[in-house]
């Protein structure tokens, strides 16, 4: 089981040719992990920023692009947690249309202290949320 969230392929999303400007897939990304965040692990972004001041930027990031996604398309993106270390945490985002892939993505986020701009070590509520298994069975988005 993994958290999925629906995205519909937007005219702004789309270069001349109709299909996805790559960069835009990368703010769709960003999108389904704010989801996710508010979904599984019960911490908005907007209370992570500015309550806790915690932010979770990306690190590292590698992406396969399977087939170009075209305006109009609804895409669902699932998220996946891979694994979950001291300050950071693995992801994994699969990207499809009906079933047909489109992208692939891996990517490393860290948890960060938004006064010093350092890693810190994941706060428990949200690590509990983090662990590959109970990331999934918690997925209340997910198929």
């Amino acid at each position: 089981m993994t958290f999925v969230t629906q995205t519909p392929v937007r005219f702004a999303h789309v270069d001349g040719a109709g299909i996805v400007f790559y960069p835009r897939y990368f703010e769709m990304l960003n999108a389904a992990l704010e989801d996710f965040f508010a979904e599984v692990v019960g911490m908005s972004f907007h209370k992570m920023h500015f309550d806790c001041r915690l932010g979770v930027p990306t690190v590292t990031l590698e992406a396969d692009f399977v087939a170009p996604g075209r305006l109009g398309e609804l895409l669902d993106i699932a998220v996946a947690v891979t694994r979950c270390g001291g300050s950071s945490a693995g992801l994994e985002f699969t990207v499809t249309c009906a079933g047909e892939p489109r992208l692939t993505v891996r990517s490393v986020i860290v948890c960060m202290d938004l006064e010093t701009a350092k890693s810190v070590p994941w706060p428990a509520e949200i690590r509990a949320h983090l662990t590959p298994a109970s990331a999934m069975a918690a997925g209340a988005g997910g198929a």
